[in-house]
């Protein structure tokens, strides 16, 4: 699989960059959000973002950033991705790739404890029958960029992390970031807790990182996706920069 966000900034010569890098690689591509800019209007959608990255409509799963909810209720956003979005108007869904289960939740609704996408997350992780977890949302729960965290997704962190998940990718801060495995309180727990990786990195301009936070293990101002290969009982990360060099990369095992 291919990961990144923050994509379609009309303008930028790093979104048909980064559109080349993925037409030459193989698996399905996961959108991070903000991927219309500034407003996810329908015509953001026409001119910023289908030119370049159309061409990916069989192969994409998307998850909203907070760029396409600038349009109430992000209505061009479900009508541009249809079946690729989820249930209407939800922004949540899952889907299966091989011995993997994905989740592509919406960080920009209520994720607590008891809400809707809570439950709905909770229910699916219940019926599993894959070894392995992936979640995708876009507002990171850790980052030294300048968003910084997003205390909202600590709930679901924690959800994910009772359910042995292995990864949480996210965009929103237009940088590469690689955390070591930690429980949502923040505390390092290389057994037991799940790692982030953050790319918003598809085009938008990039950001300067501010700070250093606690785990992260590798942080990259560069353009580029991250390509994940999904195995039984493992995965394997490269984070590809649009000039074709292997910026990062690594593995773990599910637990």
């Amino acid at each position: 699989m291919l990961a990144v966000g923050d994509i379609g900034l009309c303008g930028s010569p790093a979104v048909p960059q980064t559109a080349r890098l993925v037409a030459g690689l193989e698996g399905d591509v996961i959108l991070g959000g903000d991927i219309a800019y500034f407003q996810g209007t329908a015509a953001n959608f026409r001119d910023c973002f289908n030119p370049f990255w159309g061409q990916f409509r069989s192969r994409w799963h998307a998850a909203p950033g907070n760029h396409e909810y600038e349009s109430p209720g992000a209505a061009p956003y479900f009508a541009y991705f249809e079946e690729a979005a989820g249930p209407p108007g939800l922004g949540y869904y899952s889907f299966t790739a091989g011995d993997w289960l994905i989740l592509m939740l919406n960080s920009n609704v209520p994720a607590t404890r008891g809400s809707p996408q809570f439950e709905f997350a909770r229910a699916v992780l219940e019926r599993q029958r894959t070894p392995c977890t992936m979640a995708v949302w876009h507002h990171p729960l850790f980052s030294s960029g300048p968003n910084g965290n997003t205390p909202g997704m600590r709930d679901m962190w924690a959800l994910l992390e009772s359910n042995r998940a292995e990864i949480v990718f996210s965009g929103h801060d237009h940088l590469y970031e690689r955390f070591a495995r930690q429980r949502s309180d923040g505390t390092a727990d290389p057994v037991n807790g799940i790692r982030q990786i953050v790319a918003g990195t598809g085009g938008a301009e990039l950001y300067d990182f501010v700070r250093a936070a606690p785990n992260s293990e590798a942080r990259i101002m560069k353009f580029g996706v991250v390509r994940f290969t999904l195995r039984p009982a493992q995965v394997d990360w490269e984070f590809l920069g649009v000039d074709g060099a292997v910026n990062d990369r690594g593995l773990d095992t599910c637990r």
